[in-house]
């Protein structure tokens, strides 16, 4: 299956549970997976025949630096229906949010969540 992928999406957001959170920004990154037929865009080089990331990256930036959520999956349902909403050839999205600064009480590189939604 043909994927377009944005991968390490980097935002600062305030997003989380705890107060503090929802007013000290920190780091977020998102990787999105797109699943559509690619041959169109491929064979005649043409991008009216495939997605423009650059559109579903700056859904992703709106999203992260939006509103501030409680959860990552939320964040992470917010970007896949943004992108099945504005385009329509994508049949199936694959979204990971990471919180690489978490504070567990232990080493941990970042808490994530991943989503995959289809039409």
């Amino acid at each position: 299956s043909d994927r377009i992928i944005l991968a390490g999406m980097a935002f600062e957001a305030r997003h989380g549970v705890h107060p503090h959170e929802k007013v000290e920004s920190q780091p977020f990154e998102v990787d999105v997976e797109l699943g559509l037929d690619l041959w169109p865009a491929g064979r005649f080089d043409d991008l009216s025949r495939t997605v423009d990331y650059g559109t579903v990256y700056e859904a992703v930036r709106a999203i992260l630096e939006g509103p501030s959520h409680d959860l990552i999956e939320s964040l992470a349902e917010s970007v896949a229906q943004a992108v099945l909403e504005a385009h329509p050839p994508v049949r199936e999205v694959v979204v990971r949010v990471r919180k690489p600064g978490v504070q567990l009480g232990g080493p941990l590189a970042f808490a994530g969540v991943e989503i995959r939604r289809r039409r």
